[in-house]
């Protein structure tokens, strides 16, 4: 299988360990990969999942969606011809829709994907993650289940003397905090685009703190509080291993499970934005052909996958401990 573009990185990033110290994990015997079907619900069991997910995006008015100064550059696409990369658009009956960002494209860009302690359900982790998403950025995640229950939660009492989160590093400049507020405005200063190319104003459902704090821990009780508390089977050295690489974005209603489940397992994983109008978009169908999210890549095992049940059965499968 094809590795992970960002497998070369691992030893760059703060505290990783060589890669012959990572623990062996390997594919469940038996396992099959899914075949990808986009915008599909494969099983009516995971509607409920769905219709929760949906209910939290409507609650957080789709925040993260797309990426920030999002607009539409055509609405009949051509397909590039056989000798140029194929890019990402939208068919829907007789358009074919490409889109991305009118602010983006001259934003900074970091080397190295920076690195953020945090866990699903806190409304504070959620308004730095949707920043992160409007930035279209590529981010570690180090997730810290209840603040307190990982191997990560420690790294950062032995590093910071704290164990709040959200927690960010920047590899890049050195830089580190705490606060969420803090955090957003940082990337915003450090990645964001040119200060008079867009209005502040469109980031009102992160900054306006009152509203995105009430609407994120609505948004996290939507969803059952997800990794609230590190599961109780996982692998104890799940925070060892060598980063997931997660491509989605923070709204997908189809992401949503697999993030959640890299979290209440405690694995590392570095998260490839991929909100509406992200150049990442273009990247994941020249790698694979095609556009759908979640995929998956494995490093730990080699392994890459779309559909978002069957990624969870396999995490499931590989990074728990067997009774």
């Amino acid at each position: 299988m094809q590795m992970g573009f960002f497998d070369d990185l691992f030893a760059m990033n703060t505290g990783a360990l060589s890669t012959s110290a990572k623990p062996k994990v390997q594919i469940p015997e038996g396992f099959v990969i899914p075949e990808p079907k986009p915008l599909t619900l494969t099983r009516s069991s995971d509607l409920p999942s769905v219709l929760k997910s949906s209910a939290a995006l409507v609650v957080r008015l789709a925040t993260s969606c797309f990426v920030l100064g999002w607009k539409i550059d055509t609405f009949f696409h051509e397909d590039d011809s056989d000798d140029m990369p194929k890019k990402y658009s939208l068919k829907l009956g007789p358009f074919n829709i490409r889109d991305s960002s009118s602010v983006l494209a001259d934003a900074p860009r970091p080397a190295k994907p920076l690195i953020l302690y945090e866990y699903d359900a806190s409304p504070f982790c959620k308004r730095v993650r949707e920043t992160i998403n409007l930035l279209d950025l590529t981010v570690e995640y180090r997730p810290c289940p209840g603040a307190r229950q990982s191997k990560f939660s420690q790294e950062m009492l032995e590093k910071t003397g704290s164990q709040t989160i959200p927690y960010l590093v920047d590899p890049n400049t050195g830089m580190s905090m705490f606060e969420s507020d803090d955090q957003i405005q940082y990337l915003l200063d450090t990645y964001g685009p040119n200060k008079d190319s867009f209005d502040m104003k469109a980031l009102w459902p992160i900054t306006f703190k009152g509203f995105a704090i009430y609407t994120c821990t609505i948004a996290a009780l939507l969803r059952d509080m997800p990794a609230s508390r590190r599961q109780a089977n996982a692998r104890p050295d799940n925070e060892d291993m060598i980063p997931l690489e997660l491509w989605g974005y923070e709204a997908s209603p189809f992401v949503k499970p697999v993030r959640e489940k890299l979290c209440s397992l405690a694995l590392p994983h570095t998260m490839v934005s991929c909100s509406r109008g992200s150049i990442n978009r273009d990247r994941l169908v020249e790698r694979t052909g095609r556009f759908q999210v979640p995929f998956l890549v494995d490093p730990n095992t080699g392994l890459e996958l779309f559909e978002s049940p069957e990624i969870c059965e396999y995490l499931e499968t590989v990074y728990t401990v067997k009774e």
